[in-house]
């Protein structure tokens, strides 16, 4: 199931643009303190690292994305999570339609 909306959240209403623009998100932190960022990741190939664990919420469109170490691309779409240990490194790539997402940190 697909979040839809998150209730009771503080924005940053700065956006994150990364990539020359092909990724833009808001970082969000729930009422429990929760740190989430909410996004979109246009056409591309692109190469994330990672501070803390990550699950990725795709929330519209699709991706396929590999973790360090693997040499297998997953696909994930709306609906669907995937999860990335802290302290590595993942691509992501998006063709056709942007992905939308919700990355869960902790």
């Amino acid at each position: 199931m697909t979040t839809a909306t998150l209730n009771s959240v503080s924005v940053t209403t700065q956006a994150n643009v990364y990539f020359d623009g092909k990724c833009v998100s808001h970082s969000i932190s729930l009422a429990d303190g929760t740190k989430k960022s909410v996004g979109v990741i246009l056409p591309a190939t692109l190469t994330f690292n990672t501070g803390a664990p990550e699950v990725m919420e795709g929330v519209a469109g699709s991706c396929e994305y590999k973790l360090k170490g693997s040499e297998t691309w997953v696909k994930s779409g709306a609906g669907e999570k995937f999860s990335v240990p802290g302290n590595t490194s993942f691509e992501i790539r998006v063709s056709g339609q942007p992905y939308h997402y919700i990355c869960h940190f902790g």
